[in-house]
């Protein structure tokens, strides 16, 4: 049988900590270097990672508008519960729509796709990369 310790007083959010959004667009900035990196090699991929470079770019910039609005019409008062560090925000709970979760399950689960297509691209491309290198020396 596993003891699990309830812990008292856990701050509970409804949002994300700062550092996990900028983990994602890190993870997407990586994901699109890794795509520029690796296969624009061809005669028409530039374009192709241009359109797809730019909807990416709009993924992060349309959010992060309507957050910068939101941010503006909000109340001073309201938000002094924001400047939470990353410690005590993992340490807490983060509220979703099915209960509440741990923070940093939350978290890791938010961030997970995003890195692993980032990984993954990245590493589809070395082997991309070192298979076209072994063809030449054939």
């Amino acid at each position: 049988m596993t003891r699990q310790e309830k812990r008292h007083n856990r701050p509970v959010s409804t949002h994300l900590h700062p550092i996990v959004y900028w983990t994602i667009v890190g993870f997407v900035v990586w994901f699109a270097a890794s795509a520029w990196t690796f296969f624009s090699a061809a005669e028409y991929m530039g374009l192709l990672l241009a359109v797809v470079t730019g909807f990416f770019f709009m993924a992060i910039a349309i959010p992060f508008a309507i957050w910068l609005v939101w941010r503006k019409n909000q109340d001073p008062h309201a938000m002094r519960g924001e400047n939470i560090s990353l410690r005590d925000w993992a340490s807490g709970e983060f509220e979703t729509w099915q209960g509440r979760r741990k923070a940093t399950d939350a978290a890791v689960e938010i961030v997970m796709p995003i890195a692993a297509a980032a990984f993954g691209l990245m590493a589809l491309g070395i082997v991309f990369y070192f298979a076209a290198a072994s063809a030449v020396q054939l």
